[in-house]
């Protein structure tokens, strides 16, 4: 490696330092927040690195969006805690993406020159707060003031549901992945038994990959035939999902990283053995409205960016010895490795996925990122590929990694300008009239049963419009035969019925 990287542009960035911990307590009282606990992943990331001066360096700390408490500025928070005065502090808006996308940019800003060390990272302590509301306890984290505000504030354009979503209710991530899988399951062609098998079958290899994760949330190795059907101990949720196969954001989890320039990992003399360069990066989100979308089954965006990050770097698919495909729910997996060309009969996740090594919210990347950081380490010269998605599969990010230096300066593009080309759906807000189904879900309630039915629907112009139903045969039949392309009927309410 010393040979590799002698001749390196000093400004090259590098993954130097990686942490992730857990918090496993069930008293409230004894749990610590969720800015310590980041902390404690940094510091853990500095003993990784080998040099006691990393974080003293840092010139940036940015914080990806903490849902289990609001802080005003939680970078600064972890600063004081860990005794540093980094010149900027930065708070991501809410998605998924948002790892491998400060990434993305930190690579830039340290090849400019205008960065050389940042901490990236997040944290939830989801359990503890949901435990203490149930108990009735106030938690004691720290408040700060209405003026506090980070150096710098990353936004999302607009809110990622659509006014006509709202209208219809749907707007909830465990509702609107599910109809993408049965979009995708009308699409292949499966029935709904092959489909069901299927999933099990795929979110089986995620448990068994958890099991061996020691960071995981839940490590066990789980057979198709128990996350197939629903039990009291996984009830179903939104079909064809059971509670397995659902983002597991009820965890305690921190994990972070540090990119810096090779120069600065120089000066620290950080081995060389702990050093993963990303090759390429890229950004971009599908037409952000899920209703202007014009195949719930696809996702151009992760199709044009995915296979632009592996062009950027010179390789290819069968070039990559470890993925982590983002897994929130089956079908963003199942959508993204069909678009890169990933395919599912391969492992696609280091991790072991949102279900089961956990789904800390915002920072889920953060852990994939760090675990495959150690994984490229375990497998020096081998190439990764990280998928980073959030929203309901709105926006995407996407990394390649690998311990040898890339045959070119990291590059990076935003493909957001192919995607904004593709055509779009309008959205009927209001319809009385014929519609034929696109997709349906059935959602159900904590004991199984049938609660509420969702359609996406389209009209004779090609229009698409949001239905539901709450009557029985209706969500009977939505889950037991394939209905999609039948006809039917919405009333201006949004009451579905078949005709």
């Amino acid at each position: 490696m010393a040979d590799a990287t002698a001749s390196l542009d000093p400004r090259t960035p590098v993954v130097v330092a990686v942490g992730q911990v857990e918090q496993r307590t069930d008293d409230p009282t004894r749990a610590v927040e969720p800015t310590a606990l980041l902390a404690r992943a940094a510091r853990q990331a500095e003993t990784d690195s080998g040099s006691r001066e990393l974080l003293a360096t840092l010139d940036t700390v940015a914080v990806i969006r903490i849902l289990s408490w609001r802080y005003r500025d939680p970078a600064a928070l972890v600063a004081a805690e860990l005794g540093i005065s980094p010149r900027r502090t930065i708070e991501t808006a809410d998605g998924g993406n948002y790892p491998q996308t400060m990434l993305n940019r930190a690579c830039l800003e340290i090849q400019a020159g205008t960065a050389d060390a940042v901490l990236i990272g997040g944290a939830e302590a989801w359990r503890t707060r949901t435990s203490a509301r149930k108990a009735g306890m106030a938690q004691d984290w720290t408040r700060q003031h209405d003026t506090v505000a980070p150096t710098e504030a990353v936004t999302n354009p607009q809110d990622l549901a659509h006014p006509g979503e709202w209208a219809r209710k749907v707007m909830m991530p465990i509702e609107i992945y599910p109809l993408f899988e049965n979009a995708l399951r009308a699409a292949e062609g499966w029935s709904i038994d092959e489909h069901r098998d299927r999933l099990a079958q795929l979110w089986s290899g995620f448990s068994e990959v958890a099991a061996t994760n020691p960071h995981a949330w839940i490590q066990q190795a789980y057979s198709p035939a128990e996350l197939r059907d629903p039990t009291p101990a996984n009830r179903m949720v939104g079909f064809p999902y059971t509670k397995l196969m659902n983002a597991n954001n009820a965890v305690e989890q921190a994990g972070c990283f540090v990119v810096c320039s090779v120069d600065r990992a120089r000066q620290l003399a950080i081995p060389t053995d702990r050093w993963v360069f990303p090759w390429s990066g890229t950004d971009a989100h599908e037409h952000w409205f899920v209703s202007h979308r014009w195949n719930l089954a696809e996702a151009p965006a992760i199709r044009l960016a995915g296979r632009a990050a592996l062009e950027l770097a010179g390789v290819g698919v069968d070039d990559l010895a470890h993925v982590d495909v983002y897994s929130c729910f089956p079908s963003a997996v199942q959508i993204a490795a069909r678009e890169i060309g990933l395919g599912t009969d391969r492992p696609l996740t280091v991790t072991g996925g949102l279900s089961f090594a956990g789904g800390p919210w915002n920072n889920y990347v953060s852990h994939s990122i760090a675990t495959m950081v150690e994984r490229l380490r375990g497998d020096a010269g081998s190439l990764g590929l990280v998928t980073a998605n959030g929203g309901f599969l709105t926006k995407h990010a996407f990394g390649v990694y690998s311990t040898t230096p890339p045959p070119t300066a990291f590059r990076h593009v935003d493909a957001q300008a192919d995607v904004d080309r593709l055509p779009r759906r309008e959205l009927a807000e209001v319809v009385d009239g014929p519609v034929t189904v696109e997709t349906s879900t059935v959602v159900h309630d904590r004991e199984s049963e049938p609660e509420k039915a969702i359609t996406a629907c389209r009209l004779p112009d090609g229009r698409r419009a949001w239905g539901g139903s709450t009557d029985i045969d209706v969500m009977k039949l939505l889950v037991s035969e394939e209905t999609a392309g039948r006809p039917g009927h919405l009333d201006p309410e949004g009451t579905f019925t078949f005709t």
